[in-house]
């Protein structure tokens, strides 16, 4: 319950914190119109002074109320981390709201433009109300450990699944590796005996061309031959 109590009033302090910004960094940029179009600022100087040393005072308890929540162990490391990114925003508007101030206002103030951006408006009312999911709403520091760690562990099992099936994988290209290494041998072979059986079939062309050759030759010795006979038997024949 104390717990919740300390937790529920960071939550008002930041919001008051946001919003005492915003009305500091309007209260400038009226202080600033006023200087350029010779109004009397006086009373609203006043006004922003108090506002800033209020500022000031508020991110003071939001920085000790951080503290404490930690100190209890009423929020992880990592909600601590968001908080104090929070709180280091407050205190770097908080420093630009100071040095504007300290102006003489006849220079655009960017300031209120800056908060006023899209980027606040389209922000959640109170950032601090978005710390816990409903998972982890209501567990003590104990109780929030032990979820981490089966979550943790739930990540490693199925990293170790996912591990295994990627092994599988590596396998599978292995052994199609070792596959396609086999067929390429096997027609790094066919293409050998391509090679040797082309040359077997051009030296048996070539054979068969110097044989047709020879027998060209010896049909025309036997022409002549015969023609040589008739010849001379028509020769001595008597007449």
């Amino acid at each position: 319950v104390l717990g919740d109590g300390l937790t529920s009033n960071i939550r008002l302090i930041y919001d008051s914190t946001c919003q005492l910004a915003q009305e500091a960094a309007e209260h400038i940029h009226e202080r600033n119109r006023q200087k350029r179009t010779g109004g009397n600022p006086a009373k609203l100087n006043a006004t922003i002074r108090v506002s800033l040393q209020k500022l000031q005072e508020q991110i003071s308890q939001l920085k000790e109320a951080l503290l404490r929540s930690l100190s209890i162990l009423q929020i992880t490391q990592l909600e601590a981390d968001r908080r104090q990114n929070l709180v280091d925003d407050l205190l770097t508007k908080e420093r630009q709201l100071q040095a504007n101030f300290k102006k003489d206002g006849t220079e655009p103030d960017m300031i209120r433009s800056s908060l006023m951006s899209g980027e606040a408006r389209n922000r959640p009312n109170n950032p601090w109300l978005t710390e816990e999911t409903e998972e982890t709403k209501g567990l003590d520091f104990g109780e929030i450990k032990h979820q981490q760690q089966r979550i943790i562990q739930e990540q490693d099992v199925g990293l170790d699944a996912l591990a295994t099936v990627i092994a599988r994988q590596k396998q599978m290209g292995q052994d199609i590796g070792n596959e396609l290494d086999e067929h390429n041998e096997i027609i790094d072979d066919l293409t050998h005996l391509v090679d040797k059986t082309d040359s077997r079939i051009r030296n048996e062309s070539r054979r068969v061309k110097v044989l047709d050759k020879k027998s060209t030759s010896c049909g025309m010795l036997v022409v002549i031959v015969l023609l040589l006979i008739a010849i001379v038997v028509v020769a001595v024949w008597p007449t």
